[in-house]
């Protein structure tokens, strides 16, 4: 297994790592202290100074504006971008795009994927359902009556919407089948409620009351959602490693500093065999991540599907970002608390993106109906 990057993919990281230089997680006040969203609103200076970096569009296709990049490429972005906990949708943005690039008519994607690698246009998705317990595509019906279609239904918490142009919303049709509708937010008929997240960030309850779409604004192509689902499992796994690296980080230094009976507490055995362990964590979550992140990129044939590396990956990712943020907050002791100190931001974040698509409970059961369906010969 080899897990060299490109040259390509290598000068993405630099360049992301450049734009996110002067990002700080303690931006906006903390969640902690908060009690509704901690803004209104997405970083929208920092949108603007990824578009002219070229990274909104790094994995779209050249005849757009993209740089035509893959999601390995992707994911490293991501992992640069959770390290300073930035506050755009560059995950859903990015998710949705590859979507539309792929299975949206040709005449949608020349509209729309332009606009988007300028950063003229915000994306999210509505992935979580009326629960994060039922399958997403069942909170939303949609009919058809000739060219026109008609959405009715409810998804809660959907990141970023109050900031987004344009939601995805995955809804089920009489036939049994998957359609994905991209809905204005400001569209009649669309109404939004604020919700919070356990980053303090501001969702949106999306209610759809008899919207009515032109098929153009809707992708009825087989496999659709499923494409989207997966970009957005394995890119919420990449901003879980990029932020578990983070706060390692963080935990060694401030452990290598900290001093009890004339030593760092970092050279006594408990707390260097739990930092040891975490390490071990956060190598499982990197080679889950881009084990997945290459079947999604490739296509390429395995015992499973790639839904079955994509359960594992984020397994690893829930459980493992949940263990480093609990250990840092231990070897911190009460300066974990501190809202003055970005630990616990960082912390909040951790149990969103744990639960975000599902905890690990959820991806262990999907992972044993993948084995029990495709038997290992």
């Amino acid at each position: 297994m080899d897990f060299t990057f490109t040259e390509e993919q290598q000068a993405a990281v630099e360049a992301a790592k450049a734009v996110f230089a002067g990002v700080t997680p303690d931006a906006v006040p903390s969640p902690a202290l908060t009690p509704g969203a901690v803004s209104e609103d997405l970083d929208r200076p920092l949108w603007s100074r990824l578009a002219a970096a070229d990274l909104l569009g790094l994995v779209l296709p050249p005849e757009h504006g993209g740089a035509g990049l893959d999601p390995v490429a992707f994911c490293l972005v991501l992992r640069e971008s959770a390290r300073v906990l930035a506050r755009v949708p560059l995950l859903e943005t990015g998710a949705v795009a590859m979507t539309i690039a792929r299975y949206a008519d040709p005449s949608t994607a020349a509209t729309l994927l332009p606009r988007v690698c300028r950063g003229e246009l915000v994306l999210t998705a509505a992935s979580h359902g009326l629960t994060g317990h039922d399958p997403a595509d069942r909170a939303v019906t949609a009919h058809r009556d000739g060219t026109t279609w008609t959405l009715d239904g409810l998804q809660n918490a959907v990141p970023w919407a109050h900031g987004a142009d344009l939601v995805a919303v995955p809804a089920h049709t009489p036939e049994g089948r998957t359609a994905l509708a991209l809905v204005p937010r400001t569209h009649e008929g669309v109404t939004l409620a604020d919700q919070y997240s356990t980053s303090g960030e501001l969702l949106a309850e999306l209610r759809l009351d008899a919207v009515r779409l032109d098929s153009t604004e809707v992708i009825e192509t087989e496999g659709a959602w499923e494409r989207l689902r997966e970009l957005l499992t394995t890119g919420t796994c990449a901003l879980a490693l990029g932020l578990g690296e983070a706060v390692l980080t963080m935990t060694s230094q401030y452990t290598g500093k900290r001093e009890q009976f004339g030593h760092p507490v970092a050279t006594f055995q408990a707390v260097a065999v739990q930092t040891a362990d975490r390490y071990i964590d956060l190598r499982a979550m990197e080679a889950t991540l881009w084990q997945a992140a290459w079947r999604v990129s490739t296509g390429a044939a395995g015992a499973l599907p790639a839904a079955g590396d994509i359960a594992v990956a984020k397994i690893w990712a829930s459980e493992g970002v949940r263990r480093v943020v609990q250990t840092a907050q231990h070897l911190h002791g009460g300066f974990g608390a501190d809202t003055d100190y970005p630990l616990h931001r960082y912390h909040a974040w951790a149990k969103q993106l744990e639960l975000s698509l599902g905890p690990a409970a959820a991806h262990e059961e999907a992972l044993g109906d993948l084995l029990a369906a495709h038997p290992l010969g």
